[in-house]
């Protein structure tokens, strides 16, 4: 099991300056705490996503850390330039130095492709005909390519991908019936279901990998989100989690809701105790998550788990402990204990040297010898 981060980087307050710093210094925490990777949303003209360009925020995200993987979740194909993107992986991977995670999607808000005049009828071709584009393109040295929507000849990609032939591919899917052919894409996935749903797309994904002659060591990642509070108790945990809820969940439905469409309850519903039993949400102490999680994890049959910690109005201070909580009291009964230890003293270190402002004292621990 690896564990993750999922971010929509939701709007939280007025102060967006100030919300991008506290994001960055969580990230710098998801570090510290031993999270294989952070993966952000992409959205526009909603308080949804204040990350529209997910590429500026990871830049800075490769700047402040240096082991933790990273990566869009996902790129919305259809609202991009596929040479423009092409180029811009590269570079993020260059400069992170072979960390990023590629997640592609077709795009779940037709509003949302509307305002960059993209018709929603046409995303699952443009969807297949670029991501046709990125894996041609990445790690060769020109494109060639004829299709419906872009033609290139012969065009020089002067940037190269850190990782070869292109970084790690995820695909974002809610469709269990997509199971068998993405496996055989051999994609990683990012599921947004509920548990017992992400069981039936596991079950599928595997049986179609192991169909295929593949060893099942080597099944690619498959992750489920839900969001997730640990505090002190379940009562403050649940309290925290409920109101925060309900504020990220207006910001799902805003565009929905000026539209007058209501959103379908496939993809959230507006109800806090039916997420939780559907294992959208997991709030408690650390001792209640930790069960929960074992729970859900033998349920969903995932082997990659996506945390999303900080969302709606939950403050940095909550979010901070919470991923602390998680870090050293419901990790170690689903994670080997040596990969983690390493990366939270790597981090711990790098955020010592640099004065970070995060480092409690409980976490000095994790740098004790240097004062020795």
């Amino acid at each position: 099991m690896k564990f993750a981060v999922f971010d929509h980087l939701d709007r939280s307050g007025p102060d967006l300056g100030q919300q991008y710093e506290d994001r960055l210094k969580l990230v710098e925490l998801y570090e510290w705490a031993g999270f294989h990777a952070y993966h952000v949303a992409e959205h526009h003209g909603t308080p949804l996503g204040a990350a529209p360009s997910p590429g500026l925020f990871l830049s800075a995200v490769a700047q402040r850390t240096s082991t933790l993987r990273f990566g869009p979740l996902a790129y919305p194909l259809g609202l991009y330039h596929p040479l423009r993107l092409i180029e811009e992986i590269c570079m993020l991977d260059v400069m992170s130095r072979g960390r990023l995670e590629l997640g592609v999607g077709r795009g779940a808000s037709p509003y949302e492709a509307s305002f960059f005049g993209v018709d929603p009828a046409s995303s699952q071709e443009r969807f297949e005909e670029i991501l046709e584009i990125l894996q041609t393109g990445l790690g060769a040295q020109r494109l060639t390519y004829t299709g419906k929507f872009f033609t290139f000849k012969d065009v020089p990609l002067v940037i190269q991908p850190a990782q070869r032939p292109h970084p790690p591919l995820w695909h974002v899917t809610r469709s269990i019936d997509g199971a068998d052919r993405l496996a055989r894409l051999g994609c990683n996935i990012a599921l947004a279901l509920p548990t017992v749903d992400a069981g039936r797309f596991t079950a599928r994904y595997r049986a179609a990998w192991l169909d295929l002659g593949n060893d099942p060591d080597d099944m690619p990642f498959v992750g489920n989100t839900r969001n997730v509070v640990v505090l002190d108790s379940d009562r403050d945990a649940i309290c925290a989690a409920r109101r925060a809820f309900h504020v990220w969940y207006d910001s799902m439905v805003h565009l929905w809701r000026a539209n007058g469409v209501e959103l379908p309850r496939a993809i959230s519903t507006p109800d806090f105790d039916e997420a939780v039993e559907q294992g959208y949400i997991v709030a408690g102490s650390p001792a209640s998550v930790r069960d929960r999680l074992i729970r859900d994890h033998e349920i969903s049959g995932i082997n990659y788990s996506i945390c999303r910690f900080a969302c709606g109005d939950l403050s940095f201070e909550e979010s901070a402990r919470s991923v602390r909580l998680f870090a050293r009291e419901v990790m170690p009964a689903l994670e080997p204990q040596h990969e983690r230890d390493r990366g939270r003293q790597q981090a711990a270190i790098g955020a010592y040297a640099r004065g970070l402002d995060w480092i409690g004292a409980d976490d000095l621990s994790e740098v004790g010898f240097l004062f020795r």
